[in-house]
């Protein structure tokens, strides 16, 4: 439905889905600058061959997309420590976009490091997830495709909630799945509540809390109502954007500090910025007063931009 609506909308743009490609276009890049050489490094590039056949294979929706429109992302596996028996201590950066209507403007829709990763790997043995056995045969196996995994639902959640109002609920579902059934050790991190306030289980608390349902409101408004019509709409584009910041606020007024407003503006700031700055003075001071109480760290970006 959510590809359909956009069809319908965009008037045929390349974001039309057809029979047997997947969802993603990913590109995973496994670094091991810290790895001593006394490790064989070749591990590393079986490993990053088979993450990304993993993400690129392997169908994630019942969903049909063309192989032009599949969601770009990129995935950064930096190994910080090789711990015995094949485990490894790593770092993940996790980046997707999405297309904006009548431009070839790539707006990031996550931009995120994970620095909880820990992993068994094998050279040459696959990886592999069932969702019905998340918790596979061995923790630290499974612990790496889990974690792809959450990320592939997490990334696809975003990008349908963007095109279709809150149509991204089936694959939060899925990504929540994987928390509650996650992998457990003492050593495993980030799917826990107490893990810390800004991991895995807290990012989906958020998309799955309907406390903060008016979050999905705002990444529609933002993308759809928002940056899809900035070319020939910009003055309804920018309205888009307020609303979505208004909606954001409200969900930061009622419970700050929240994970998912600090996740929702990073790598944002500069677009943003772009977008007001033929606005008026009046809106552009709106969007100014939001965006000081929203995203304090890029206050100093927007001030120059905006006052």
């Amino acid at each position: 439905m959510r590809r359909l609506f956009f069809l319908f909308c965009l008037l045929f743009s390349l974001h039309i889905k057809s029979l047997k490609a997947q969802e993603l276009q990913a590109t995973v890049t496994v670094l091991a600058n810290r790895v001593p050489s006394s490790i064989d490094h070749k591990i590393f590039q079986t490993l990053q061959t088979a993450l990304n056949n993993f993400m690129n294979t392997r169908k994630w929706s019942n969903e049909t997309f063309q192989v032009s429109e599949r969601i770009i992302c990129n995935f950064s596996l930096n190994i910080v420590q090789a711990l015995d028996n094949n485990e490894f201590q790593a770092s993940l950066t996790v980046q997707a976009a999405r297309p904006v209507f009548n431009s070839t403007y790539q707006s990031p829709l996550i931009n995120y490091m994970d620095n909880d990763i820990v992993f068994r790997y094998v050279e040459y043995q696959p990886v592999e997830f069932n969702e019905s056995r998340v918790q596979g045969s061995e923790p630290f196996a499974a612990n790496l495709s889990a974690v792809f995994a959450y990320y592939a639902y997490t990334i696809l959640g975003l990008d349908f909630d963007s095109f279709g109002l809150r149509s991204g609920d089936v694959y939060f579902q899925k990504a929540e799945n994987i928390v509650n059934n996650a992998p457990e050790s003492s050593i495993i991190k980030g799917w826990k509540a107490f893990d810390g306030n800004r991991n895995r289980y807290w990012l989906m608390e958020n998309l799955t809390n309907s406390k903060y349902a008016l979050v999905h409101d705002a990444f529609y408004n933002y993308y759809r109502q928002g940056l899809d019509q900035m070319y020939d709409k910009a003055s309804d584009a920018r309205n888009g954007i307020l609303n979505a910041l208004n909606q954001l606020n409200t969900v930061n007024t009622e419970n700050p500090n929240t994970m998912i407003l600090q996740f929702f503006f990073q790598g944002k700031a500069n677009e943003i910025s772009k977008a007001f700055r033929k606005a008026g003075a009046d809106e552009k001071g709106r969007a100014l007063d939001l965006l000081t109480k929203l995203d304090i760290s890029d206050i100093n970006f927007y001030k120059q931009d905006l006052q």
